[in-house]
Order: C-alpha cells, then sequence, then structure tokens
C-alpha cells in the first residue's frame, strides 16, 4: 500500500478545520443544540480533523511539536467512541477557540516545506 503525502493530510486538517470555523462564523453556541444540520456537520468535519491527525507519521508530528496531536486524535476518539456523552460546550470551544491557532500553525507549517 503506498504511504499517504503527509502534505496532502496537513493539507485536509486545514481545510476542513477551515470549513468547521466557516460553518460556526456567525452562530452562537445555542445554533449547536437548534440546529441539528449544524451540530452534525461540526462533529464530521472535527472527526475528520482526528482522523487526518492520526495520519500523519509519527516523525513528522515530533517534528511538528506546536500541534496538540494527542488531543486532536482524542477528541475524533472521544467523538467516534463516546458520541452520546459529547458536551458541546467543550465542542463549541474547540470549534471558535481552538481551531483558529491550529489553522495558523498548519499554514505555517505548509508554507515552510
Amino acid at each position: 500500500m503506498p504511504r499517504r503525502d503527509p502534505r496532502v493530510t496537513l493539507c485536509q486538517m486545514r481545510d476542513h478545520a477551515r470549513e468547521a470555523m466557516d460553518l460556526a462564523r456567525g452562530k452562537t453556541r445555542k445554533d449547536l443544540d437548534e440546529e441539528r444540520v449544524l451540530n452534525l456537520a461540526l462533529v464530521r468535519l472535527l472527526e475528520i480533523i482526528g482522523e487526518a491527525a492520526n495520519r500523519v507519521p509519527a516523525t513528522d508530528r515530533e517534528r511538528y511539536a506546536r500541534v496538540p496531536w494527542e488531543q486532536i486524535i482524542g477528541l475524533r476518539h472521544r467523538l467516534i467512541h463516546a458520541y452520546d456523552r459529547v458536551d458541546f460546550d467543550i465542542l463549541w470551544q474547540i470549534v471558535t477557540r481552538d481551531l483558529p491557532p491550529l489553522v495558523a500553525e498548519l499554514e505555517k507549517i505548509l508554507a515552510s516545506d
């Protein structure tokens, strides 16, 4: 099986994070409870970001230590396996507070290689 290109995976992480941020723009935490499609979309985008992070080789994760790899991957596991116990206050904070610096860091990484 051919090895995945880590740059493609990093771009996927960045692009899905941007999409989540775009979906949340102009929305409130209350909208997350009231708009089922928004809720499902944000959960799915975060799952994809976590799955992509898990595909980044360990050597690259070590190289780019400013990215919180374990937290991103752990979030994916939580969303997939404990889907019925997701704290949507935390999810909203991740989308609105944690994704912007992640996108900025991924853009730095992608610009430097």
